[in-house]
């Protein structure tokens, strides 16, 4: 699908509210026609006319931020903290962003590692993956009453507490896309920078949370990836499948319009190779820390160009936000896990409100049941994508012009 971006779509579409909804609706649905204001794909920017710097110029930011992360990383797996790589990474560099540090991070980059996560995570299946699949009904049916009940709760508070207009703390509180999220609630009239701010946030403090309890309060071991080669397995074939596994699934999943294509594309057909026998090797331990590095600074860079201030103020809220739908997960982990037929866990890392991608790995790291947690986090995102718009669009709209 191309996206049309010109200062004249998005002149139009700020006149006319609902026709601009339609086209951000447009841009998550698939097979739709659309127009992208080019001012939703960068919110942070005070000045939209501020040039972009020469690229070997941008070249040296993008590898110091690269740099940093992997300092951070390093410290992290030092000091034996829990998933040192994406954790350390993302919070080396969201300090340095906020002191003021020129860093940045290429729209590139993210989309290139994460067919490697994709692969990793594929590569755990087996004959016996998906072998409870038809028990997962009550679960799965469980997260769509889950949703219903988050929202009811956090909304409220993103208005109260927040002081947020209706439409901006709608859009924060759902837990879907940061994009789709940004892209309609900015279209109807919220807040784009504390929609997004409150979604990073969101990912941030959630991805902490879980790191921290597990292994402080429960004693697991969040380690993520160890550094061991794989070289004993990793034979020219077996590299070259897994090559084809990465390549060909990001190509089939944007063709198939899967939710986030890059990592499950390549995570199911990593998954049909391992099952059928085709290969039993993973990537190398150091090209998936890599990888882990670019997610974390990624994530640090996405508060660049926010304002301090703006930005304490939003987490703080996203704080709240997610110990609310943290203790929801965690009431629903607890009441239900018997019969949902899984573990306290289980429940818990397949129902938390952080981004597929990151608690997937987070899954991994705990050596938890990444299909059953991949699974829900892929169905709450097709609810989102594919069911809520709509619905998301004409309440806030009530909500916007009640």
């Amino acid at each position: 699908m191309t996206h049309r971006i010109s200062r004249a779509g998005c002149a139009k579409a700020r006149a006319t509210p609902k026709t601009c909804a339609q086209n951000s609706i447009n841009a998550i649905l698939p097979c739709r026609p659309m127009t992208v204001c080019w001012r939703d794909i960068l919110p942070f920017f005070e000045d939209i006319n501020v040039l972009t710097p020469p690229a070997p110029k941008r070249a040296l930011r993008i590898l110091l931020t690269l740099c940093v992360g992997a300092a951070g990383g390093t410290g992290f797996y030092l000091a034996g903290l829990p998933l040192p790589w994406m954790l350390g990474s993302m919070l080396a560099v969201f300090a340095l962003v906020m002191a003021g540090a020129p860093l940045e991070t290429s729209g590139r980059l993210r989309p290139t590692v994460i067919p490697v996560i994709g692969v990793m995570l594929g590569s755990g299946f087996n004959t016996e993956t998906f072998q409870h699949i038809s028990q997962w009904g009550l679960s799965l049916a469980g997260l769509a009453l889950y949703l219903v009940l988050a929202a009811a709760l956090v909304v409220p508070y993103f208005i109260k507490v927040g002081r947020l207009d209706p439409v901006t703390a709608f859009f924060s509180a759902m837990p879907g896309g940061i994009n789709e999220m940004t892209v309609i609630g900015g279209a109807l009239g919220g807040d784009e920078k504390r929609i997004i701010l409150a979604h990073a946030g969101r990912i941030v403090v959630t991805i902490s949370i879980i790191a921290v309890w597990f292994r402080v309060v429960l004693g697991y071991e969040v380690q993520g990836v160890p550094l061991h080669d794989d070289a004993p397995n990793l034979t020219v074939s077996n590299a070259l499948v897994l090559l084809v596994c990465a390549v060909l699934g990001a190509w089939l999943g944007g063709k198939l319009k899967l939710p986030a294509p890059g990592l499950l594309g390549p995570m199911l057909l990593s998954g049909v190779a391992h099952i059928s026998g085709l290969t039993a090797s993973s990537p190398p331990g150091v090209l998936v820390i890599v990888a882990q590095v670019v997610l974390g600074s990624t994530m640090g860079c996405r508060f660049r160009g926010a304002k301090p201030r703006l930005v304490a103020e939003t987490l703080a809220l996203s704080l709240g936000g997610t110990l609310i739908t943290m203790g929801l997960s965690l009431g629903f982990a607890v009441l239900l896990h018997k019969p949902f037929g899984q573990t306290v866990e289980q429940v818990l890392l397949a129902y938390a409100p952080g981004g597929l991608t990151e608690m997937s790995l987070v899954a991994l790291a705990m050596h938890a049941e990444v299909a059953y947690i991949s699974v829900h986090h892929l169905v709450r995102i097709v609810i989102l994508i594919a069911v809520a718009p709509s619905v998301l669009t004409r309440m806030a709209e009530r909500l916007r012009y009640k």
